[in-house]
């Protein structure tokens, strides 16, 4: 369970893979601290990502976890979701903050470059994600989200989440570029990994290694 007062320092992002079942999702809210879940559809068709989303959405905000579910906002609405996440042109971005930042966190996701995330910036999401899901499949985070989350965590006020390796150590590797949230996906929930101990794990390397964060 998490704590009332989050820690001053870099925070994990749960990712929901393909196939994880709800149960392993919810037992790694009892690891520790975990800022947020984000649901992405990994497939599913519409009716089967709203079940989905209906089972681990009560459980995560009784946990203090804010559920965000990736590029549908009719269902993070009909779930009572905390926020949406897109990956979409600015235009888009900015369309989608207009009707929905009122009521929700509005992330995005999807840039490639520094001009790219200059751009999506403008519309002033929430935070924006540096990473792909799915693609934490190597022990160390991508070289190119650490670099753009190193440079956005020093040059912009908007928090930036950065996707961890599969390695749960490689949380260090985030924390050092002064990003506000380290993803975790693969780490947590692959086969023969309890989420529950993983999470606790991350959350002691962070406690040890994280820079803490300016108010």
């Amino acid at each position: 369970m998490n704590d009332a007062t989050p820690p001053n320092r870099c925070r994990i992002v749960l990712i929901a893979p393909s196939g994880v079942p709800v149960d392993r999702i919810t037992a790694a809210f009892d690891g520790g601290d975990v800022a947020s879940l984000i649901l992405p559809e990994n497939g599913m068709d519409e009716a089967s990502f709203q079940a989905f989303a209906e089972r681990i959405v009560p459980a995560a905000q009784a946990a203090g976890v804010a559920v965000i579910i990736a590029g549908d906002t009719r269902i993070a609405g009909r779930v009572q979701a905390d926020g949406i996440h897109v990956e979409v042109s600015k235009a888009e971005l900015a369309e989608t903050i207009e009707h929905f930042q009122a009521k929700m966190t509005v992330g995005a996701g999807g840039a490639k470059t520094r001009d790219d995330a200059l751009e999506l910036g403008e519309a002033r999401p929430d935070y924006i994600f540096f990473g792909r899901f799915g693609y934490d499949n190597k022990p160390e985070p991508h070289p190119r989200n650490l670099s753009l989350g190193q440079w956005w965590a020093q040059m912009i006020q908007i928090p930036c989440i950065v996707e961890a390796g599969s390695d749960l150590a490689s949380v260090e590797t985030v924390a050092a570029t002064g990003a506000e949230f380290v993803a975790l996906s693969s780490a947590v929930f692959t086969d023969g990994v309890d989420p529950k101990v993983a999470i606790a794990r991350a959350n002691a390397l962070l406690d040890e290694t994280a820079p803490r964060l300016e108010d």
